[in-house]
């Protein structure tokens, strides 16, 4: 989706109407929440159809377990944020009081987030996402350094050579390549290049990855052309495992990232460096959107489907201590997928699922009817 001119505000998203959240002219929209404008185009029209029909799927769907409130603080999440759709598949209805939610979750889109815990909450209830302030790109370079021993931050007046420049602030993707050494500009970060380019070398390629607890629990590998890669426009994307993606060591390392600047919940962007194939991490967002627009709809629901199991194992285990989830079991996204696009419920065994999640021998999960309107 093309997006132009970001510029941060004051608005907050409340309420259950969404049209409140943009501001419509005759050539575009924009978001009253960053101040970016989305012109009307083909390409946008067909993302948001795209958008609709992962929405039906999840707002249709049975939860996987019994219910729970949650309330989201100081902003309500939209249903354009993933965790809506996981929330709502993992059990989750909204709080209309901060006082009766069982799960309570700090939620603003943006940069720096200093808000600290509520205290009207009720006893038990399970706070996420707290501790985590600052998702400024020179601090989740500091973090990556941390935790893969290796500087992506450079001093652009001292460095000889190719580096990234880009804005401090989040979701900006206004990244760009530049000649160093030079002056460092007002609010601007300068940091190697990592070479993430596939082996045709004609594409980038990003790991998306979505963390709960701290732990690595789907990966989108996401795939643009090098022209574009600092754009958030994909050719393909795939959902894999972690296993399939990272080493034993690295989940560990993005474990050990995510608990340096208390993301408890949230997605990553990993970069692989083709030339030693280290990993960095160039990005955190605690309020992502998704699943990935490009990524086909069945696997939108076993995404989906699989974080909600570890969203439900999270919050359980908050009970007892501060930690990350379960190991996952992806039985309940594979029932969502087959709801979603009409796959028998018991395949024949001779039959092989596509993709990275080979299971079988799970029953349907039904749909109902919904009553009324709003997110």
């Amino acid at each position: 989706m093309s997006v132009q001119s970001p510029a941060p505000g004051a608005f907050q998203t409340s309420g259950r109407v969404w049209l409140r959240d943009f501001e419509f002219g005759l050539t575009g929209l924009t978001v009253r929440k960053t101040g970016a404008r989305v012109p009307y185009s083909p390409k946008v029209i067909g993302e948001v159809t795209a958008w609709f029909r992962f929405f039906f799927s999840w707002r249709a769907a049975e939860p996987i377990g019994p219910r729970f409130s949650i309330y989201f603080t100081p902003e309500r999440a939209r249903p354009w944020y993933l965790i809506r759709a996981v929330s709502h598949l993992a059990g989750a209805v909204l709080a209309k009081d901060i006082s009766q939610a069982d799960v309570v979750m700090q939620f603003e889109d943006a940069t720096y987030s200093p808000n600290g815990a509520p205290q009207n909450t009720k006893p038990g209830a399970k706070l996420i996402n707290f501790a985590c302030w600052d998702i400024s790109k020179s601090r989740v370079a500091a973090a990556s350094e941390a935790a893969f021993g290796a500087s992506l931050a450079i001093d652009p007046s001292a460095f000889v050579g190719e580096a990234v420049e880009k804005s401090q602030i989040n979701a900006a993707h206004d990244g760009r390549i530049v000649k160093c050494p030079q002056p460092a500009a007002p609010g601007r970060v300068y940091q190697r290049v990592i070479d993430n380019r596939t082996p045709d070398l004609a594409m980038v390629e990003d790991l998306r990855t979505c963390t709960l607890g701290g732990k690595p629990i789907v990966v989108f590998v996401k795939r643009r052309p090098v022209s574009k890669r600092f754009q958030n426009t994909n050719v393909e994307v795939l959902l894999r495992r972690p296993d399939e993606v990272f080493s034993a060591d690295e989940i560990a390392r993005i474990s050990a990232f995510c608990a340096d600047i208390g993301l408890e919940w949230g997605g990553v962007d990993v970069l692989r460096d083709r030339k030693d194939g280290g990993l960095q991490i160039v990005d955190a967002n605690k309020t992502d959107m998704g699943p990935p627009i490009d990524l086909n709809l069945p696997d939108k629901i076993v995404a989906a489907g699989i974080l909600a199991r570890a969203f439900r194992d999270f919050i359980k285990k908050l009970r007892r201590e501060r930690g990350g989830a379960h190991p996952l079991r992806a039985r309940d996204g594979i029932q969502l997928r087959r709801a979603a696009t009409g796959e028998p419920a018991h395949p024949p065994a001779a039959r092989q699922q596509s993709g990275p999640l080979h299971l079988s021998r799970h029953r349907r999960l039904h749909h109902r009817p919904r009553r009324g309107g709003g997110d």
